[in-house]
């Protein structure tokens, strides 16, 4: 096996996103650009996209970092918006799009059409996520968009089985594709929760890092296999896992935090930075495969079901949004829509970005255009087979390839690079990052109260006692603690331009590096060895960290 053109890729790919950081252009829109580009020139070798290893190997672990990262309070407070757009609207937009699809393309049979509804019916919101991080969306539509593509692909993937059972004829049914989709989204939540409570209590029962480490890059691929084996959702299973590790992650111990964070900050870089570049790469190969339809026709047929896409999204969040609190009291009463009592984080409908009454249309604006698909949708696609059951090749399999990659393609081009635009002419309020950081002195002043008081109690016991240099060094971090978070809402020096925060971390980044110079001298004089020296940096690296957090924006 060659493993020069993975190697190409993955440091490819790389550069490009780190180069995306200096440019107003998001990475996930650079590096599908940069892959079409590629994809021409002479030499590149063929990259093509395997639903084999997309699917079990780089969607559990793209999964698992981004329920980690999400919020279970936030989500369980917008479970009806989330479950609206990631069960919802993938089945209406399987449905609708897949009509309209029948409805344009001459000779296209409904089954395939309903194929192809499926496979371009769940958003990937990585650039959707990202972009809105980026202009500062309101932290409810994050929330809201994160959670929708959490589990919308479950929807999609079982969906499109279904459909993909009626189009080679295995004699599928409503009523065994409703059953076939019960089994996987309550088998898949099931294995999850299943595994979430053991692993949960080998991961802090676990002391040596490696196989902590270990433990932490196995979770998602052993709950997406183990869902997979008795026919349940892996996608369900890999997310529930996360949520729960990720919601009691203080549990762990503070060291394998710390690696993980920075070990899963690495996976998820190069699998997106991968992802995406193969997003582009894969041109020439639809293209070949176009057969009897000609580029005229093709692109009709591209631009139509692109239309379809959009419209479809705005078809259903609008609706989504406003029909249930029309007609439930009990939903305007519990999301704050009558009496003025809402607030951002209470669970409104789709996109509400905190207005008293529920009813400001630039929430719902936003997650409609939001909805850019990705690289889900494409190994899905490839994942169709050549032949049906009874031999026969799978009708316009081809032209649903094309149309799966254009359509991600367009709505990664026209909805990514106008959607910073359109959040900005919106004006939509963002985080107030003064009441932020004021929350966050609060909640640290009350943190480091209930710390003096009992380290307090502590040194009442003769046990406890440490000389007094020690201990007004224990006194003293918790008064930096404190005390950083309120300097940050005062003023900047006048001379540099610093706030209290970037003067401190600055100068105790110098101290360390003085400190770092002196160890490395003595090891190329031999007055200590390798080890000691290895040792003696770990400990300052862990002290230039903690610096850096305490006054971490």
């Amino acid at each position: 096996m060659d493993v020069l053109p993975l190697v190409a890729l993955i440091a490819a790919s790389a550069v490009v996103a780190g180069a995306a950081r200096r440019t107003p252009v998001p990475a996930p829109l650079l590096l599908v650009g940069v892959g079409l580009i590629a994809s021409y020139v002479p030499g590149v070798p063929d990259y093509h996209l395997d639903p084999h290893i997309v699917l079990p190997l780089i969607l559990p672990p793209l999964l698992h970092t981004a329920a980690l990262e999400s919020s279970y309070l936030d989500l369980r407070a917008n479970i009806r918006p989330v479950a609206l757009l990631s069960v919802g609207y993938v089945l209406f937009a399987t449905l609708a799009v897949g009509w309209l699809a029948y409805l344009l393309i001459p000779d296209l049979p409904l089954t395939a059409a309903l194929v192809l509804g499926a496979v371009i019916a769940p958003p990937d919101a990585v650039a959707a996520t990202a972009i809105a991080r980026r202009v500062g969306l309101p932290s409810r539509i994050t929330t809201i968009l994160q959670g929708e593509s959490l589990v919308n692909d479950a929807t999609a993937i079982t969906a499109f089985k279904v459909a993909l059972a009626a189009a080679v004829g295995e004699g599928a049914s409503w009523a065994g594709g409703v059953q076939e989709f019960l089994v996987a989204a309550v088998g898949g939540v099931g294995v999850g929760l299943l595994l979430m409570v053991p692993i949960h209590w080998l991961r802090t029962h676990l002391k040596e890092a490696m196989l902590q480490n270990t433990l932490s890059l196995l979770i998602p691929f052993v709950a997406y296999a183990a869902a997979e084996q008795v026919h349940a959702s892996g996608v369900l299973a890999v997310v529930v896992v996360a949520l729960y590790l990720g919601h009691r992650s203080w549990q762990v111990d503070f060291e394998t935090r710390l690696q993980e964070a920075a070990v899963w900050k690495v996976v998820a870089f190069i699998l997106e930075s991968a992802v995406f570049a193969l997003i582009g790469l894969q041109l020439p190969v639809v293209l070949k495969g176009l057969g009897e339809y000609s580029v005229g026709q093709a692109a009709w047929y591209a631009a139509g079901v692109f239309v379809f896409v959009v419209v479809v999204r705005f078809a259903w969040c609008y609706p989504a949004t406003y029909l249930p609190r029309a007609v439930s009291a009990r939903i305007r009463r519990r999301e704050g829509t009558e009496g003025h009592e809402g607030n951002e984080g209470n669970g409104r409908g789709i996109g509400s970005v905190g207005d008293a009454d529920g009813t400001d249309w630039r929430g719902p604006l936003i997650v409609s255009w939001a909805g850019m698909r990705g690289v889900v949708s494409l190994a899905i696609a490839f994942s169709i087979p050549l032949v049906m059951e009874d031999g026969e090749p799978f009708p316009a399999r081809n032209l649903v390839l094309f149309l799966t990659f254009t359509t991600v393609i367009g709505t990664l081009v026209v909805q990514g690079l106008s959607l910073p635009w359109l959040i900005r002419v919106l004006k939509l309020p963002g985080r107030d990052a003064q009441a932020q950081t004021l929350a966050e002195a609060q909640a640290q002043n009350a943190a480091s109260q209930a710390a003096e008081a009992r380290l307090e109690e502590l040194t009442r016991d003769e046990r406890n006692r440490l000389p007094q240099p020690l201990q007004d060094r224990l006194s003293t971090v918790l008064e930096r603690r404190r005390n950083s978070v309120w300097e940050r809402l005062g003023q900047s020096n006048p001379v540099t331009g610093e706030s209290a925060d970037d003067t401190y971390r600055r100068l105790a980044r110098e101290a360390i590096a003085a400190e770092r110079e002196v160890f490395v001298r003595m090891r190329d004089e031999r007055r200590i060895d390798d080890e000691m020296m290895r040792t003696l940096l770990r400990k300052l690296d862990l002290e230039e960290a903690a610096a850096y957090r305490e006054v971490e924006d």
